[in-house]
């Protein structure tokens, strides 16, 4: 659909009262962004990780509603926020497990929060960060942190993935095959994973411990997929997919 309310009401123009025309319209659907922070780690403070979302529409410049709130927000405004608990989307109870984390572009913000709060309760368990956007120099969301947590033993391994820094388009998936016989390992020694950003993305990479389930454990494609569904089942395989 290429047609908003302001171009409807450009076309068809009528004698609208304000609160009549806030009345005919359904309420915006609220938006949802992880919390990129421990609180742990930082007190009394959320961090979020927010792409402003621009398009070209009718040749003008477009902002996402909520994205372009956001980035007009000017210090010491205030906002009205709300918090949504995702109970499935948490770290093990047990600390000394491993866990798998790929969140490419902002998909990398709850992992933020999870080596920090990994960092302030000593936890024993190893972190693996797989991160992907299209360009290093502009998009390595919170580079300078990974690379001071991988140094200092927080972060025990990181694969990047930036599609269009060369000729081959390089996603996350790709570096998960690449690395199948560690990812297989790490899922037969208990590991947890863990999946945030695009939808596609997220099905993708699915597919993609399937067929190194498949492969590395010499399992059939409907057992590989078994394998994976209980992952699911028991709490070892979240999603949070937008």
């Amino acid at each position: 659909n290429q047609h908003y309310i302001g171009d409807v009401l450009r076309q068809y123009p009528a004698q609208w009262q304000a609160q009549e025309l806030i009345q005919a319209l359904r309420p915006m659907t609220p938006r949802l962004y992880s919390i990129a922070s421990s609180q742990k780690a930082v007190g009394n403070e959320a961090h979020l990780a927010v792409a402003i979302a621009s398009y070209e529409h009718h040749q003008s410049l477009a902002l996402g509603v909520a994205s372009g709130f956001l980035a007009q927000y000017q210090d010491g405004e205030t906002l009205p926020v709300f918090i949504e608990a995702n109970e499935r989307f948490r770290l093990p109870q047990d600390d000394t497990r491993d866990i798998l984390m790929i969140g490419p572009g902002t998909g990398v913000a709850p992992f933020r929060g999870f080596v920090q709060e990994r960092i302030e309760t000593q936890a024993s368990g190893k972190n693996w960060l797989l991160f992907g956007a299209r360009h290093a120099e502009s998009q390595f969301l919170y580079q300078l942190e990974w690379q001071a947590a991988l140094k200092n033993g927080h972060l025990h391994r990181l694969d990047l993935a930036f599609s269009r820094d060369q000729a081959e388009r390089i996603y996350v998936q790709q570096r998960l095959l690449e690395s199948g016989a560690d990812v297989y390992a790490w899922l037969e020694s208990g590991a947890h994973v863990y999946i945030c950003g695009a939808i596609e993305m997220g099905k993708e990479v699915q597919q993609a411990f399937i067929d190194i389930v498949r492969i590395h454990g010499s399992k059939s494609l409907e057992d590989a997929t078994d394998y994976i569904k209980q992952l699911q089942q028991s709490g070892r395989f979240a999603k949070d997919v937008y």
